[in-house]
């Protein structure tokens, strides 16, 4: 990794120092950055900062704190995702990322046009198989079978053919394999 790189990395560990979840947003930052490693190691500076600062400072905004329902969810993570942004071009900008490059990485972390821009798929693929491997299982201890499913198969769905075939690949416990499977038929 280059000077810059490594620089704004510890600068959007040092917004993480703050959270409340005792690091839980540093070790995030950690898995997505390993997990784009093994899926596209060839990956521009702006995704791989993109990826890094996916959940920078996340607990700032508290889900709870927006209404109920789809449009309540929608609206909490249109702001995370603006936030995230904010926070990652500050960081790159301080350690003298030219403008284009911070406008790229902003792009990414708010996943514009998903679906046909390849950098911002990637992280929404990189950011599911994250969620798979390492959170999902959480998720089952506190939801029914049918929310599981259902959760799964829109996680499924923002997925790119790539992404679905890494996550098939993926190590998983058994009961998370089953699960998946479940879902996918």
């Amino acid at each position: 990794m280059n000077n810059a790189l490594d620089k704004t990395i510890q600068l959007i560990d040092d917004a993480n120092a703050g959270d409340p979840c005792n690091g839980a947003e540093k070790l995030y930052s950690k898995r997505m950055l390993e997990t784009l490693k093994v899926f596209d190691n060839t990956a521009s500076e702006p995704l791989t900062l993109a990826c890094y600062a996916q959940h920078v400072c996340r607990w700032k905004l508290v889900r709870k704190d927006y209404p109920e329902g789809l449009d309540g969810y929608l609206r909490w993570r249109t702001e995370l995702a603006k936030l995230h942004a904010k926070i990652l071009g500050e960081a790159m900008k301080k350690v003298g990322y030219d403008a284009n490059s911070i406008k790229r990485a902003q792009h990414i972390i708010q996943k514009r046009k998903l679906k046909t821009d390849p950098e911002s798929q990637i992280l929404e693929d990189v950011s599911c198989l994250v969620f798979l491997q390492h959170y999902l299982d959480p998720f089952v201890k506190k939801h029914p079978e049918d929310k599981l499913i259902d959760i799964i198969k829109k996680t499924w769905v923002k997925m790119s053919e790539k992404g679905q075939q890494v996550a098939l690949q993926a190590e998983l416990p058994e009961h998370l394999s089953a699960l998946v499977k479940k879902a996918l038929n």
